[in-house]
C-alpha cells in the first residue's frame, strides 16, 4: 500500500512540474494555476495516505474534476475513458454495433421501450414492453445501465442469446440474433402532409443530417414535382453540431450568406460561418417548428430561417442556447466537452437566455437576461427581433396543457404497459392513418385500470393543501375544521370521472403508442401529423402566401417578434 501510495504522489508531483515552469514564465496568472494545482495534489496526497478506508483513485479524480466544472455551465464536462463511447453516440454520431433497440429500468428489471425498424431485434418480432431477462445466459437482474449496454452492444457480425419475457405468454421466448451496424437515423420520418407540402423531422445535428436533410428534400422534390411548401420540424431538438446546421441552411439560402459568427475568449476559437454553394430550393416556403426543447444548433437553424426572412418560425419559444462547445483530447484516452465561444445569427443576436455565475458554495447557477439588458437586432426585410430571448415564433402556437389523470397514466407508464398486452390481443391494425381507439377499445383500457395505481393530484387539490397548512399555521383549522373537511370532500377528485372527462385526449395518447407497436417511429410520425395542432397551424400559413410573405415582409403585427416583456 505504501508503495502504491509513493507512485502516486511521485506521479502527481511529475504532472505539476510542466505547470511549476510554465508559472516561472508566464506571470501571476500561471503562478495561480501552479499554486492551486499543488494544493490540490496536496489533498490528495492526504487523503490518499492517511483516510481511513481505501479510496478508488480514479472515482476521487472524477468527482473532483466534476464539481470544479459544474461551477462554470452545464455544457462543460470531463469524460473518462470508458465514457467516450458514449459520448460519441450523444453528441458526435449514434452508429454502434447492437441490435436495434433501446431500453430503460423500473427496479431490477430491464424492459425494451422501442425497436428500430429494419434491425435484427425487429427481425426477430422483439417488441417495446418485452423484459429482458438476460443476454448469453446472464441475468440482467442487479447490472447498472452501463453493464447492460456493454452486453447487448457489440462488434457487428457478432450473436447474442436473449431471453425475454412477454405478457400474454406463460413460457420465456428465446431470442438468437446477430449484431449489426445500428445506424439511428437525424431524420426518422419525412413523407407528404398534403398534396402540395412535405414535411421533414429532424431529431438531432449529429454527423450526416445534411446528407440525411438533404436527401429527403431532393427526394421529395423528385416524387412530388407539385410540392410548394415545406415543415421542417425541429421540436425536441437538442442540438449538436454547428457546421451541420450551417449546410442544412444551405440548402434553402443562397451562397454567399452570413449566417453565423462564433466568438471566444481567444482567437482559435472565433470563427464565421456563411453558405458556400447554390441552394437546392430558395423558392419553397417553409415552416420552422419550435418548441422549449429546441436548442443550440436547432436555434441557429430556425434563428437565421428569420435572420433572412427566408422561413416562418411556429411553435413556442425556445429553450436559448446560445454557446459552443469544443471537445478537447486529454491524456489517457480521455476527453473534455468545453464551452469556448457564443454564436450570432445573420442579424448579429445571441439567443443564449442565461448568464452563468460563478463562485457559488454549491456548484453553478444562473440567473435570465433582465430585460432592461435586451438589445434590438433587424433581420434581412427590417423586422425586430432581439437577443438574450431565445427564438421567439413569428406565429405562436401554445402547447396544450395534458390533464391530471393522462399525465399520471403517462408517467406510470399504463398507457405503454396497455400498448403492449393490446399487441398480445391483435396481430395487426387499421393503416396509421385509419387507426382509431373504439369505446370498447377504452372500456377495455378502464378495466385494464382495475387494481393499477395512478393517483394523482388537481390543482384545486393542491391549492386547498396549501389553504389547510395556512389555517392550521393562523390558528384557524381547529375553529373551522368542519367546514373545511367538507370542503375538501367536495374537491377530491374522482378518477372513473376523470377519466370520462379526458376520455378523447387519452385516446389519442393510446392510439399513438398502439401505432408504433406495429408500424414503429414511421408509424407514430403519420398518425401524429393528423392530430398535431402546431403542425395544422403551420400548414394554414404555408397554405395562405399572402399571410406567408406578410410575416416575412414584418406587415402589421408581424413587425415586431417577441417582446421583452413578452418573452418569458
Amino acid at each position: 500500500m505504501k508503495l502504491k501510495s509513493f507512485h502516486r504522489r511521485s506521479l502527481i508531483v511529475l504532472m505539476l512540474i510542466p505547470f511549476c515552469v510554465m508559472s516561472w514564465g508566464f506571470g501571476e496568472d500561471y503562478f495561480q494555476i501552479g499554486k492551486q494545482l499543488e494544493l490540490f495534489s496536496d489533498v490528495y496526497r492526504e487523503v490518499n495516505t492517511y483516510y481511513v478506508d481505501d479510496i478508488n483513485p480514479g472515482k476521487l479524480l472524477k468527482t473532483g474534476v466534476d464539481g470544479m466544472l459544474k461551477t462554470l455551465d452545464p455544457y462543460t464536462n470531463y469524460y473518462t475513458e470508458s465514457e467516450i463511447e458514449d459520448y460519441r453516440i450523444e453528441h458526435v454520431s449514434a452508429d454502434y454495433g447492437g441490435i436495434g433497440v433501446t431500453s430503460f429500468r423500473i427496479g431490477d428489471t430491464v424492459m425494451v421501450y422501442d425497436v428500430y425498424e429494419g434491425y435484427a431485434a425487429q427481425k426477430a418480432d422483439i417488441r417495446a414492453g418485452d423484459i429482458i431477462l438476460s443476454a448469453n445466459g446472464r441475468s440482467l437482474k442487479g447490472l447498472t445501465t452501463d453493464q447492460v449496454d456493454e452486453l447487448m452492444k457489440g462488434q457487428s457480425g457478432t450473436s447474442i442469446t436473449l431471453t425475454l419475457s412477454r405478457v400474454g405468454e406463460a413460457q420465456p421466448l428465446e431470442k438468437k440474433l446477430v449484431r449489426e451496424e445500428i445506424k439511428v437515423k437525424n431524420v426518422p420520418y419525412y413523407g407528404m402532409v398534403n398534396d402540395s407540402t412535405g414535411y421533414i423531422k429532424l431529431d438531432k445535428f449529429l454527423q450526416n443530417c445534411y446528407n440525411e436533410v438533404h436527401d429527403a428534400l431532393v427526394d421529395l422534390k423528385k416524387t412530388n414535382p407539385n410540392m410548394t411548401s415545406l415543415v421542417f420540424d425541429l421540436r425536441g431538438n437538442g442540438g449538436g453540431l454547428l457546421e451541420e446546421s450551417v449546410n442544412i441552411l444551405n440548402l434553402f439560402i443562397d451562397k454567399g450568406q452570413l449566417l453565423v459568427t462564433q466568438k471566444g475568449k481567444i482567437a482559435g476559437s472565433n470563427n464565421v460561418y456563411e453558405t458556400k454553394v447554390d441552394p437546392v430550393d430558395n423558392k419553397v416556403r417553409v415552416a420552422v417548428l419550435v418548441d422549449k426543447n429546441s436548442a443550440s444548433a436547432s436555434e441557429i437553424t430556425a434563428g437565421n430561417f428569420q435572420d433572412v426572412d427566408r422561413g416562418v418560425v411556429v411553435g413556442q419559444r425556445s429553450y436559448g442556447k446560445g454557446l459552443v462547445q469544443q471537445t478537447r483530447n486529454l491524456t489517457y484516452n480521455c476527453q473534455m466537452k468545453l464551452t469556448v465561444a457564443k454564436y450570432f445569427t445573420a442579424s448579429g443576436r445571441c439567443v443564449q437566455t442565461k448568464i452563468y455565475t460563478h463562485n457559488t458554495d454549491e456548484g453553478g447557477s444562473f440567473e435570465e437576461v433582465a430585460d432592461s439588458s435586451i438589445r434590438v437586432f433587424k433581420t434581412k426585410n427590417g423586422r425586430t427581433v432581439y437577443d438574450g430571448s431565445a427564438v421567439y415564433p413569428d406565429v405562436i402556437v401554445n402547447a396544450k396543457d395534458t390533464g391530471n389523470v393522462a399525465k399520471s397514466l403517462y408517467r406510470k407508464m399504463l398507457i405503454f404497459d396497455y400498448a403492449s398486452y393490446y399487441r398480445t390481443k391483435h396481430a395487426t391494425i387499421d393503416s396509421t392513418g385509419e387507426f382509431k381507439i373504439s369505446e370498447d377499445d377504452f372500456r377495455d383500457f378502464v378495466k385494464f385500470l382495475d387494481g393499477k395505481n395512478y393517483d394523482y393530484s388537481t390543482q384545486t387539490e393542491l391549492a386547498f393543501s396549501d389553504l389547510v397548512e395556512t389555517t392550521k399555521h393562523d390558528k384557524y383549522y381547529a375553529s373551522a375544521s368542519t367546514e373545511i373537511d367538507r370542503l375538501g370532500a367536495k374537491l377530491k377528485h374522482n378518477k372513473s370521472e376523470d377519466l370520462l372527462a379526458s376520455k378523447e385526449e387519452i385516446k389519442k395518447m393510446l392510439a399513438k403508442e398502439i401505432v408504433g407497436r406495429y408500424y414503429f417511429q414511421k408509424g407514430r410520425y403519420t398518425y401524429m401529423m393528423k392530430n398535431d395542432e402546431v403542425l395544422l397551424q403551420s400548414l394554414n400559413v404555408l397554405s395562405n402566401p399572402t399571410l406567408y410573405n406578410s410575416i416575412l415582409k414584418g406587415e402589421g403585427q408581424y413587425k415586431v417578434i417577441g417582446k421583452p416583456t413578452s418573452k418569458r
